[in-house]
């Protein structure tokens, strides 16, 4: 599983969504929720994204926006217009004084705003929670980044205006899927453009040899690696092999595995319940004291009280 994978992982277990908005002019939504990562999709007409710190962003139809939270930020058709409902953690929608919504803007299956033939159509997807795995690569993105059909055409649009509205058994999975391959289809993309700071593992994957040593450890983190055995697999010496890799990814295979094994553990512990010792032995320690020790030298506190704040 590989940081593009990780940042997705067990959506439903972590509750993601999505959901259809539909307006007329004015409108617009003050957004609270701290959601780590919201993909919005312009179907029809336009919208403005307006974060409390950064530039205004103005997004066209088949525009394609993602937010990285968890700063608040308002979305309205134009820069000026008053919110007229505010979202809050756990799709809490309020009117703008605090006063609950009660189902007000409800327009049907996964659908809500103010009328179903609105000039303005977005297709919203949030990521709750963040993991310490998909952390790796929300920090590389922007508080908000932009994608145009002039360089990323998305051919799931037309498939998820379909989707969403629908209401049969396995409907959740099969939009946890395309929100999924939405939103890994779009950090591709995005990282391909020359004004990305794609972090420095991202970029190694490219790499003939430590592409495939960076995939068998985030494949298999449970194995017990050694330099030498890495270096075998890539059929390169231990030498060139830990040259290779420190110089690309910035810290030597070893330790990338480390910082790999202990953020599954984390969150293991965020998601699961768990033994110490069943986490231990998934991710690569031989005991729970293996791992409770290297835990509380990385992050500062035991496993145990890792999973109390998070729980």
């Amino acid at each position: 599983m590989d940081a593009l994978a990780g940042l997705l992982d067990g959506p439903r277990a972590r509750g993601a969504f999505m959901i259809r908005a539909c307006f007329d002019p004015p409108w617009a939504v003050r957004v609270e929720d701290r959601a780590p990562l919201t993909v919005m999709l312009v179907v029809r007409g336009e919208a403005w994204v307006l974060p409390d710190r950064g530039a205004r962003t103005r997004l066209r139809a088949g525009d394609l926006a993602i937010a990285r939270g968890p700063d608040p930020y308002t979305c309205a058709d134009a820069p000026d217009t008053a919110p007229q409902a505010l979202i809050l953690p756990g799709q809490e929608c309020r009117h703008p004084d605090g006063r609950p919504l009660n189902g007000s803007m409800d327009l049907g299956v996964r659908t809500w705003g103010d009328r179903l033939d609105g000039g303005t159509v977005l297709l919203i997807g949030t990521y709750p929670l963040r993991g310490e795995i998909g952390g790796r690569l929300l920090d590389a993105l922007p508080p908000l980044l932009t994608l145009t059909p002039e360089v990323w055409d998305c051919p799931l649009t037309p498939y998820l205006c379909q989707e969403i509205v629908r209401d049969e058994p396995g409907q959740e999975v099969v939009l946890d899927r395309l929100l999924d391959l939405l939103v890994i289809a779009a950090l591709r993309a995005w990282f391909a453009r020359p004004e990305a700071a794609a972090p420095a593992w991202y970029r190694a994957l490219a790499d003939p040899v430590v592409g495939g040593v960076l995939r068998l450890l985030q494949d298999d983190p449970a194995h017990p690696w050694t330099v030498a055995g890495l270096a075998a697999k890539a059929g390169v010496s231990r030498a060139a092999l830990a040259r290779r890799f420190t110089g690309l990814v910035g810290e030597p295979p070893m330790t990338y595995l480390t910082g790999w094994r202990l953020a599954l553990a984390a969150d293991r512990l965020r998601e699961t319940d768990d033994t110490l010792e069943a986490v231990a032995r998934r991710v690569g320690y031989g005991s729970a004291f293996a791992l409770s020790t290297a835990f509380k030298r990385v992050y500062g506190v035991s496993p145990a009280e890792y999973r109390g704040r998070v729980g």
